[in-house]
């Protein structure tokens, strides 16, 4: 009986390993991982990041990427602290390059030394592939986060033909303040008082408006924030004053700026129409005007009124914390084919984004693309003088101080100086924990 239930159990096992041979487990499937990106300017993103990441996905089968469309660059963060939080972390986030202070201090990211270090390559090697202009928001007390991936500039737009009819050269562009205006008030054209066609328009909404005022700020000496530092923004100054009310002149005193805030689409929207003459607009906006204007265009430098200076703008590929060892590792392969020379050079043709991998631009297309489109060069030779964009502890909220009275000032509610104060108490509320923590926690 005991010999019958050996030989039965024999059977079995060898049956089992039988079916297990002519049935081979089946091998894991690839990595599945998510990327969070989001529009921020015009045109047609949204398809050229599927067209990215088909390919990619169609040339690395172990690994299968999703784009997961976010927003703006405010609604990324919220849904990618979000899903950090609920401890589903995507993959790879292309996060605006300003926030990776905040998130640092939150404990939200990756540091990637340690990835940089396992493809054997040094952090100087690393970031020396990206203009040195963009590294000041990719790195951190010395450590690498971020990962420049589409990057700007703001630009002046002219539109040459109106520039031409009334006057001006356009291969000839404002250089200063001052200049700006009077080609501002020849370019309005009017019908008794009504206005057919606006000098300028310059955006102001969420995000936008705070990149236009460094912007202003630093063309006219300024600072906007301690560089150094992320407790301190300097809203009332000097700089920033005269900054707002050159802008708020431009409405309310000259008449050459539609009045009130008016947001980044209706600028684009009014000079592609002709409805404005000049425009001051992120280099991210290149593609779209150049595929859409029906009318001979330029872009030219920010013009100055004490020093030529503009805040570098655009994006970083970050991974966030909280992933698992597969996933960080996929996260990387998909982040170093993004800011690759070949797919940069290719997303910047596709965007109007200047590429950051500086190679980018010693790639075949792109010198053929150069030869034929040499407005794409303005954002790039503009990095002489660029430096980083706004970053603090709570970045948004704090930014968002100083937009919300920008706002009421061209909206003709406040007045510059009653503004920027307001915005600044606003602001160093906001910042008080970081700084009790940090520069006023002494020994």
């Amino acid at each position: 009986m005991l010999f019958s239930r050996r030989l039965m159990l024999g059977l079995a096992i060898a049956g089992t390993m039988a079916g297990a041979l002519a049935f081979p487990a089946q091998a894991e499937g690839p990595t599945e991982i998510d990327l969070f990106f989001p529009v921020p300017v015009d045109g047609k993103l949204a398809r050229d990041m599927g067209t990215l990441i088909k390919e990619f996905n169609e040339t690395h089968p172990a690994i299968k990427a999703t784009a997961v469309y976010t927003g703006s660059y405010d609604d990324t963060l919220i849904k990618t602290r979000a899903s950090i939080k609920a401890g589903k972390p995507p993959a790879a986030v292309i996060m605006s390059a300003n926030f990776l202070l905040d998130m640092q201090i939150e404990n939200e990211l990756t540091n990637l030394d340690s990835l940089i270090a396992a493809d054997g390559t040094s952090k100087d090697q690393f970031l020396g592939q990206f203009f040195p202009a963009l590294q000041g928001n990719a790195v951190i007390s010395r450590s690498v986060y971020g990962v420049p991936f589409h990057n700007s500039t703001p630009l002046l737009y002219i539109n040459a033909d109106q520039a031409k009819e009334a006057g001006l050269d356009p291969n000839k562009p404002p250089q200063t303040w001052a200049e700006l205006t009077d080609w501002a008030k020849k370019l309005t054209k009017r019908e008794g008082d009504k206005v057919t066609r606006w000098g300028i328009a310059i955006p102001c909404a969420y995000d936008y408006c705070g990149w236009m005022m460094e912007t202003l700020t630093m063309t006219n000496g300024g600072r906007y924030y301690n560089e150094e530092f992320g407790g301190e923004v300097y809203y009332d100054t000097p700089s920033m004053q005269g900054a707002l009310t050159w802008w708020n002149d431009l409405i309310a005193k000259h008449k050459v700026h539609p009045p009130g805030a008016t947001p980044g689409p209706a600028v684009s929207t009014s000079f592609i129409s002709g409805n404005a003459a000049m425009m001051m607009l992120s280099t991210g906006s290149l593609t779209y005007v150049r595929d859409n204007a029906k009318f001979a265009y330029k872009v030219a430098f920010i013009p100055r009124n004490v020093r030529n200076a503009v805040p570098i703008g655009g994006a970083s590929l970050i991974i966030p914390a909280g992933l698992e060892a597969d996933k960080q590792k996929a996260a990387w392969t998909l982040i170093k084919w993004m800011t690759s020379p070949e797919k940069s050079a290719w997303w910047s043709r596709a965007t109007g984004y200047f590429a950051p991998n500086m190679a980018a631009y010693k790639t075949p297309d792109m010198v053929d693309f150069l030869s034929k489109n040499p407005d794409a060069k303005t954002a790039v030779e503009q990095l002489d003088v660029a430096k980083p964009w706004f970053a603090t502890y709570k970045t948004v909220p704090v930014r968002k101080t100083l937009e919300d009275e920008v706002m009421l000032v061209l909206n003709g509610k406040k007045q510059p100086k009653e503004a920027l104060v307001a915005a600044q108490k606003a602001a160093d509320e906001l910042l008080k924990p970081y700084n009790a923590e940090t520069a006023l926690k002494l020994p």
